[in-house]
């Protein structure tokens, strides 16, 4: 009995790895410019439709959209393909360090 349990332990963690994603984040600006709530409800509406999007963050006071995706289902030119669609430019921001990483940067 406890070794069938191990096998189906093991299975199950074997499962888990093979169906991992590969999960990313992409964070750009657009053309033209985020200015209210509207804005950012048009990007977050029509973005959410394209295949492999799993989140979308907008931030009118940062004028940046992040975008989180399945990279085995899209990619970064996709994803700005599904800007254009909507009459935006997307361009993506070189990745930014995390608020915590910079606090540990700081200490050091």
């Amino acid at each position: 009995m406890k070794r069938r349990l191990v096998l189906l332990v093991a299975a199950l963690g074997c499962a888990l790895t093979i169906s991992a994603k590969d999960i990313r984040t992409v964070t750009c600006t657009t053309d033209p410019q985020m200015h209210c709530a509207g804005c950012e409800n048009k990007i977050k509406e029509n973005l959410r439709f394209e295949k492999g999007v799993k989140a979308i963050e907008t931030s009118v006071e940062k004028q940046t959209v992040k975008v989180t995706y399945d990279a085995d289902k899209t990619n970064e030119e996709n994803i700005i393909k599904g800007f254009a669609k909507i009459k935006y430019t997307a361009t993506i921001l070189p990745e930014q360090k995390d608020d915590e990483e910079k606090e540990s940067e700081k200490k050091k």
